[in-house]
């Protein structure tokens, strides 16, 4: 179990994501790597929540008081509603599915805040994004470490 919570703390943290919790899991504490796919998508996935939320009360609360401010996220989102119109689902998606550093579920998240998107519609865009990526990262560590473990 102690092993779990390390993957889950190390999925929570913005830089590694599931990145570093899958490949933590698997080849550091030698678990199964289905177990440690499953751990990781839902506790990466579920980091949507309370980053969208957070921004909206944050915002809410302090930063909407300033003019300077309002006039960029208006003007964000106006520049940004073509895009997000045209690209919005595949566009999160593919944000979070490529499994590079800063492409998770934080920034997507905040993309989706700044650009006014419904939580409806960018929480199933961001959760595909995280299960391609969990699969990726996993397929990559259970290959690469069979790979190498042979070679």
């Amino acid at each position: 179990m102690h092993e779990i919570a390390w993957v889950i703390a190390t999925t929570l943290i913005p830089v590694s994501e599931l990145r570093g919790g899958i490949p933590l899991g698997v080849l550091v504490f030698g678990l199964d790597p289905l177990l440690v796919f499953f751990v990781a998508i839902i506790a990466n996935a579920a980091l949507f929540f309370p980053i969208f939320f957070g921004l909206r009360l944050f915002y809410d609360k302090f930063l909407s008081r300033f003019q300077l401010f309002n006039r960029y996220l208006e003007n964000v989102k106006r520049r940004g509603k073509p895009k997000v119109d045209k690209y919005g689902f595949l566009g999160l998606t593919l944000l979070v599915a490529i499994p590079l550093p800063v492409t998770g579920v934080y920034t997507a998240t905040f993309a989706a805040w700044l650009l006014g998107m419904d939580w409806k519609k960018a929480f199933p865009a961001i959760g595909l994004g995280v299960i391609i990526a969990g699969t990726i990262v996993t397929i990559g560590v259970t290959l690469g470490w069979k790979m190498f473990a042979a070679g």
